[in-house]
């Protein structure tokens, strides 16, 4: 991958649509996660799709595991990006999915700005403004309104459930993964070039979701019930989600700009939406669209310059 460019091309029919097919893929996997919920354990699931995605990138960025590579030099860093953005997040989103539906983890993760704002101002020294503050009382209303149902009264005596909790640890970790990625003085070799990349984070985080599956064998009732519904489920979130997804996000944010691309990513909720109704008969709820429209005012007003 190259550089950002100084000033981003103008948004061409090639640009959005290399921006539109993350959200769209991110919002199947959630979908296919809820679908496949009752055929394999959510941390197994999770296992399974960087296993495919391993395999799927070690042809495009298998020097980057040889000995003397700079993955080795950085190891801890790859280590501690591994264990948030692949070990940790995708686990607890699949584990949301067991007990929460595909439009409210999305939702919930479409807080990520509010996550941001805080780890950043708590933990990497960030300054906030009023207008950053604003934005972020407005996406927390949003995810209250999910985690209530839209029933303020339920407020006072909330309940989460299981999924709701969990979607909220992963939003969490992806903040400080986030953080992580922005702040980092490693090779551009590595930098660079998108398979080699995600190989660095992969080779850990692929370690790390190992022994969380192995884990959840050993301390739950763990199972796996192969078929060809799993294995096409499966192969299309290590192919889709996990690959394709990262590919067509890195080179649009190259021609848009990251400030432009990441409106884009306000669309998986809605996309999410779409395909619940279509294929779990999940349809969503007038909160949800109010939802949307508080964390996407948020983002708004927190990124106006």
């Amino acid at each position: 991958m190259s550089t950002l460019p100084q000033h981003p091309a103008r948004l061409t029919p090639l640009t959005v649509a290399l921006l539109l097919i993350p959200p769209l893929l991110w919002a199947s996997n959630a979908v296919v996660g809820r679908l496949v919920r009752d055929l394999v354990s959510p941390i197994t699931l999770n296992f399974v799709r960087w296993v495919i995605a391993f395999a799927l990138l070690l042809p495009l960025a298998a020097p980057v595991l040889r000995r003397g590579s700079p993955l080795w030099t950085h190891w801890k860093r790859y280590a501690l990006l591994g264990l948030l953005g692949i070990g940790l997040y995708n686990a607890f989103q699949y584990l949301a999915l067991q007990t929460s539906t595909p439009i409210n983890t999305t939702l919930v993760g479409s807080s990520l700005p509010l996550w941001m704002l805080a780890v950043g101002t708590l933990f990497f020294g960030a300054r906030v403004n009023a207008r950053e503050i604003g934005g972020a009382l407005l996406s927390m209303a949003g995810v209250l309104l999910v985690l209530s149902r839209g029933e303020w009264r339920q407020l006072l005596g909330l309940r989460l459930v299981p999924g709701d909790l969990y979607m909220i640890l992963g939003t969490i970790a992806w903040a400080f993964y986030s953080w992580l990625l922005a702040r980092t003085h490693e090779p551009k070799a590595v930098r660079q070039d998108w398979a080699a990349f995600l190989m660095a984070q992969l080779v850990f985080g692929l370690a790390w979701s190992g022994a969380l599956a192995a884990g959840e064998w050993t301390l739950t009732d763990a199972h796996i019930d192969l078929g060809w519904p799993l294995v096409a489920a499966m192969l299309f979130i290590g192919i889709g989600p996990a690959v394709v997804a990262y590919r067509c996000w890195g080179t649009g944010v190259q021609r848009a700009g990251p400030q432009a691309a990441s409106v884009f990513m306000n669309l998986t909720p809605l996309f999410a939406a779409v395909l619940s109704a279509a294929f779990l008969r999940e349809p969503p709820h007038w909160y949800h669209g109010a939802a949307f429209l508080l964390i996407v005012g948020g983002i708004v007003v927190a990124s106006r310059r």
